[in-house]
């Protein structure tokens, strides 16, 4: 792969769309949708605090916060971010909430206590585990990131509302499919269950016709 080329989330996702591709479910997003395209993003700080403001908002509106705040530090990183006043980060769009999290991650980081290149290497439960430690990092937002940035093949984001509504649609099990049904259905796909949900999640864009969001530069690998 050229180094101008984009690099695609999970790792494996070309050996789970074969895998997953004799699926009639599956057979059917690709001939209409096409593969998935959502972009590896850096396994970093800089991530981790973006999926932080993802939360309960729009990609879109997070995306908005990441650029205002690096316009504003020219580089996110934990140190710069622990420079930033209370102000700044609400002019930037930050919530009280989001700032406390962020604040917490960048300590975390800066200490030492959360590494990155270590993180890449655990295991998936121990990596699931080390990121919900994190003030603010529930389960979606673990799962998100170590799709995203971890590239692993098999993670299941079943709190995610637009994998709950992409997998009822494809199915035709009603609108949408609660967290706990959802998580159970998904062992179906190990495991490829991230190019699963990266399928579907393609799937529930096209329908919209949408196609996969456009983050700041900064956050790509």
């Amino acid at each position: 792969m050229g180094l101008s080329e984009p690099v695609y989330a999970p790792a494996g996702l070309q050996r789970g769309i074969a895998a997953l591709a004799g699926e009639p479910v599956f057979a059917a997003i690709l001939e209409r949708a096409g593969s998935p395209r959502f972009r590896r993003r850096r396994n970093g700080f800089e991530t981790l605090l973006h999926i932080i403001l993802e939360q309960q908002v729009s990609i879109d509106a997070a995306a908005a916060m990441f650029r205002r705040l690096h316009g504003l530090l020219g580089e996110v990183t934990p140190a710069t971010f622990l420079t930033v006043g209370e102000a700044d980060l609400r002019r930037c769009g930050f919530s009280r909430q989001k700032a406390s999290y962020g604040r917490a991650l960048a300590e975390r980081v800066a200490s030492g206590e959360l590494d990155f290149a270590r993180l890449s290497e655990t295991a998936d439960d121990e990596a699931a585990a080390q990121l919900i430690s994190l003030k603010g990092i529930g389960r979606w937002s673990a799962e998100v990131y170590m799709i995203f940035a971890l590239g692993r093949d098999d993670i299941w984001p079943a709190a995610d509302l637009g994998l709950q509504f992409g997998v009822a649609s494809e199915l035709g099990v009603g609108t949408r499919i609660g967290e706990k049904e959802l998580r159970d259905l998904g062992a179906r796909w190990r495991p490829w269950r991230s190019t699963a949900a990266c399928l579907f999640w393609q799937s529930y864009l096209h329908a919209r016709k949408r196609t996969a969001p456009v983050l700041p530069a900064e956050l790509y690998a």
